[in-house]
């Protein structure tokens, strides 16, 4: 393998593992808003705290308009 095709190879393997930092870090960033919003839905409206996420998802089709 020549200098060239180390060197290559070298930032490809950086160029890889930046892409992995950026997917991790859009994964906690989602992670957290997700947790905020659930935390703010469950402050908003206490009774969906028991309910299964099937009824919670039936309960606010039924409540929120519906956007087209």
């Amino acid at each position: 393998m020549t200098d060239t095709e180390k060197k290559l190879l070298q930032a490809q393997h950086r160029l890889e593992e930046a892409q992995a930092r950026d997917r991790v870090k859009e994964r906690k960033a989602r992670t957290h808003r997700l947790i905020q919003e659930g935390a703010i839905l469950e402050k908003m409206l206490p009774e969906v705290r028991t309910m299964e996420l099937s009824v919670l998802e039936d309960y606010l089709i039924q409540k929120l308009p519906q956007h087209d």
